[in-house]
């Protein structure tokens, strides 16, 4: 069952020299050092940037931390690299970090959460939670 999706924003160090633009480019940050935490989303951002940046002979410069995303962002804030965030995750503000829209030729990037379960669950515990998710986003349609 599809749930929601948000876009991907990067999180620059704010005298980087994309922080003045409103939307960054994935072409532009191709040369950039990717920092990531190795807890959720990380990987998940990690396999859409290689989607978008990978080419033959080529992989992004990706840095993994055993850390917060709060760590991270302090990270970037202190000129480390750069980072990818679902949009959730930007409300918090810190010091040095300004975020912005990721897009391609296509418009914004944006990651899709998604509930999944088996079939034969004959929980009652699991029915109930499937109704309360299809009143939460009646606009999406139940998987099988």
């Amino acid at each position: 069952m599809g749930l929601w999706s948000e876009r991907i924003m990067v999180a620059l160090p704010e005298g980087h020299r994309l922080a003045g633009n409103n939307i960054v480019y994935w072409t532009d940050l191709k040369d950039e050092t990717f920092l990531f935490s190795q807890r959720d989303p990380g990987p998940e951002i990690q396999d859409i940037l290689l989607a978008k940046l990978a080419a033959p002979g080529e992989r992004p410069k990706v840095i993994s931390h055993d850390v917060s995303r709060e760590n991270i962002k302090s990270l970037v804030g202190a000129g480390f690299g750069v980072s990818l965030m679902c949009e959730a995750c930007i409300g918090a503000s810190y010091t040095g970090v300004v975020c912005r829209e990721a897009r391609d030729g296509n418009g914004p990037s944006r990651i899709n959460y998604a509930a999944y379960w088996q079939g034969d669950n004959d929980n009652p515990a699991l029915a109930g939670f499937i109704n309360l998710l299809q009143e939460r986003y009646p606009s999406l349609p139940a998987g099988d």
